[in-house]
């Protein structure tokens, strides 16, 4: 379909420019007369006014347009009135078909505008002979550059806004995977532990047992409370629950307990004064801290955690130790996708992140966050 979908703002700056052509060939025509010794003629004004006013509507029917422009130019020419503002109507049709049509349908409009004006040259009042061909073709030719040139440029810029659209949903994609990963998997590693406490003590301890089906209930409630908040939080077309807060360091006592009910005894110690950090940075921090303490599950063996962390000036360091298997534990505990996700948030705010076996056994996770500079 030729008709384009141009706004008010788009007609009215098409109406205003087909007015600015009408004026100057009402006015320049008669001085360009003069200037080149060619009288003008009873259909020379018609001819002008009908080629200027079409633009009026050149980008939504701009074939249509230029056809107009094309016979009134053509005609114009020969009947032999003289070379003048009526051409920069032409040129601005030739220009808008190229700029607003694709390739081909506007090189063959083009082809054909230009074999129509070009006819002056060869039977027109005046004909010039071959020598007029390469001036009149240029009337064509130039403007057809031109608008090409500007609709490549603008289809490179749209191209380039879907490719950074896409490349911000799959970067919120993987943001999403990778909360949605933290919380169930720690989760769901936690109430596997404390499941196989469970099944142990059942029938030598069933009070033992029923602790720790009680651990299992309550970790399984606030799994899925941190979930419910990170999808509202991200699907922000709703309004976050203001009485579930974002997770970060505060929580940290409750996810020791967590670990204490699934076996795993946790140690924390703070170095620095607490302090309130940005958003981003205490969200951060509380899961490298949750994903270490998830790896200690699954893969540590028998072991005990310590998490320290160190309020600096202008950072926050969290640092998990345990004394487990370390990298005896096999390929899943020193290059798994846990480890990977908390060096990818990290980085990402411009930290520094270290993991690795420690000498003698153990398994260390280091990550140091910038938190803005403490007046």
């Amino acid at each position: 379909m030729e008709r384009d979908r141009t706004g008010w703002s788009g007609v009215a700056l098409d109406a205003a420019v087909a007015l600015a052509l009408l004026a100057i060939g009402l006015v320049g025509t008669a001085p360009a007369g003069l200037n080149e010794g060619v009288p003008t003629g009873r259909a020379t004004y018609p001819l002008v006014a009908v080629a200027a006013l079409a633009l009026a509507v050149r980008r939504r029917w701009p074939l249509a347009t230029l056809a107009v422009v094309t016979v009134a130019v053509t005609a114009y020419l020969v009947l032999g009135y003289p070379y003048g503002p009526i051409l920069l109507s032409f040129l601005v049709a030739v220009y808008t078909v190229a700029a607003y049509r694709p390739v081909r349908t506007a090189a063959l409009a083009g082809a054909g505008a230009l074999v129509a004006v070009v006819t002056h040259v060869l039977v027109g009042t005046h004909p010039l002979g071959l020598i007029g061909l390469m001036p009149a073709a240029a009337w064509v030719v130039v403007p057809f550059a031109v608008g090409t040139t500007v609709r490549l440029v603008r289809e490179n810029a749209a191209r380039g806004r879907v490719d950074e659209a896409r490349r911000l949903a799959d970067a919120e994609r993987l943001r999403v995977a990778r909360e949605v990963h933290d919380v169930v998997g720690h989760g769901l590693a936690a109430i596997h532990m404390q499941a196989e406490i469970a099944l142990h003590l059942l029938a030598r301890k069933p009070e033992q047992a029923e602790a720790a089906l009680t651990a299992i209930s309550r970790t399984s409630k606030e799994a899925l409370d941190e979930l419910r908040v990170t999808l509202t939080v991200v699907r922000r077309d709703e309004v976050a629950d203001e009485r579930a807060p974002v997770p970060g360091l505060a929580q940290l006592p409750q996810l020791r307990e967590r670990l204490a009910g699934a076996g795993v005894p946790v140690t924390v110690e703070v170095d620095g004064e607490p302090r309130a950090l940005p958003m981003a940075v205490d969200l951060a921090a509380y899961r490298v801290v949750q994903e270490a303490l998830t790896n200690v599950l699954r893969h540590a063996g028998p072991a005990t955690a310590t998490v320290r962390i160190r309020y600096a000036p202008d950072e926050v360091a969290v640092e998990v130790t345990d004394t487990g298997r370390g990298a005896a534990a096999g390929p899943a505990r020193t290059s798994g996708s846990g480890l990977a996700g908390m060096r990818e948030r990290v980085t990402a705010l411009g930290g520094s992140f270290t993991a690795g076996p420690v000498p003698g056994g153990g398994f260390r996770v280091h990550a140091t966050l910038p938190s803005g500079r403490v007046p």
